[in-house]
């Protein structure tokens, strides 16, 4: 079938919007007809280069749509069932997923990586026939998508699918930063340093687990007014006196868990600096390929200083968008309020030029 997706040819050039063949689904595999997309850094690391990844690419990994057609061999998943798509998928067989780690799977890594499907072939084409890549083995920048069976989390038909596209991605990274990856725990403190998607959610997740104070960090006054309604006790502009600031709201000690969620080597030491000896610092931010952050072994070691990366949130996908989803009908998770923006696909070059400019929580594509 034909599509119309946002294809990215070459770094530092805007997403040309394009006719493109799609394949039919094969063995264990499942199409969707996307009804909502979320705008996310990790899509602009693709254009600013600092992600690599093949070329030409459809990007787009925060989607919810309707699945409209199946492989042969899929069974969790119908057509006319209702998913959010997942951009880690597990496959529940390798040493991660029988270990508790869905989230790192080690048989999807390399073909999502490499923007294929798990044969190595790609189910998008230009219409002269030449491939294109999807990022996260989704494509979400597009009507319809072809993906694994183990990407589509099926959710119930009540929610609706502009909403549930944000929990594949900015709210499970940052919910699940708080409250799988810090296990964070009522009355401990905590700081979030950048109010973006991931920011955003973070506060929710520490404000879910009861920690308090729950402390925001940025330089963007938009953002940290919307801190404020996301969970946030106490809002910082990150200046010279940040770590004395964090210190006096914390009895002078520093912060028991300190979550980054934009991806700055400066910011993570930041990070560092803001943690109470004994505690711990949780990288959720997506940092540029070849950066490196300096956190020096001596103050690690003397201060008894956790670094946790945390990838995806540590969320398993299955389990955990279906209970977001849940609190988020139960009026304790902020969904709706996330989304600052609605556009067209045509105007995709404008949602990440207004995202850059940092006045939005989230912009979404809506189909």
């Amino acid at each position: 079938m034909q599509i119309q997706a946002a294809v990215l040819y070459a770094p530092n050039t805007p997403f040309v919007l394009e006719t493109l063949t799609l394949d039919d689904p094969q063995a264990g595999e499942v199409r969707v007809r996307i009804a909502a997309c979320g705008v996310c850094h990790s899509d602009y690391h693709l254009v600013t280069g600092t992600t690599r990844h093949p070329l030409p690419v459809v990007c787009g990994h925060e989607g919810a749509g309707v699945v409209e057609a199946v492989g042969a061999g899929v069974t969790r998943i119908q057509p006319g069932d209702h998913v959010v798509l997942n951009w880690a998928p597990a496959c529940g067989d390798c040493y991660y997923c029988r270990h508790g780690k869905p989230n790192l799977c080690a048989t999807f890594t390399d073909p999502i990586w490499a923007g294929t499907m798990l044969d190595g072939t790609t189910r998008l084409h230009r219409l002269d026939g030449e491939p294109v890549y999807a990022y996260c083995g989704l494509a979400a920048f597009a009507d319809h998508v072809v993906v694994p069976e183990q990407s589509c989390v099926k959710i119930s038909r009540e929610v609706p699918l502009l909403a549930a596209s944000l929990v594949g991605c900015a709210v499970a990274t940052g919910v699940g930063a708080a409250l799988y990856t810090a296990n964070v725990h009522p009355g401990e403190s905590v700081v979030v340093i950048g109010c973006g998607g991931v920011g955003l959610n973070s506060l929710q997740g520490a404000a879910l687990c009861g920690a308090n104070p729950i402390i925001a960090v940025d330089t963007n006054l938009t953002k940290m007014r919307l801190a404020r309604e996301f969970g946030a006790t106490h809002t910082l502009y990150s200046n010279e006196d940040t770590i004395g600031d964090i210190r006096a709201l914390t009895d002078g000690r520093g912060a028991d868990y300190v979550i980054e969620a934009v991806g700055l080597p400066h910011l993570q030491e930041l990070a560092l600096a803001a943690a109470r000896p004994g505690g711990t610092i949780v990288l959720a931010g997506l940092s540029p390929m070849g950066s490196a952050t300096n956190l020096p072994g001596a103050i690690l070691t003397r201060e008894e200083k956790t670094v946790k990366g945390s990838y995806y949130g540590s969320v398993d996908s299955i389990r955990d968008f279906p209970l977001l989803l849940d609190l988020y009908s139960a009026g304790k998770l902020k969904l709706a309020e996330l989304i600052s923006q609605t556009y067209r696909l045509d105007q995709i070059n404008e949602a990440f030029e207004t995202m850059m400019g940092g006045g939005v929580a989230r912009g979404v594509i809506v189909f």
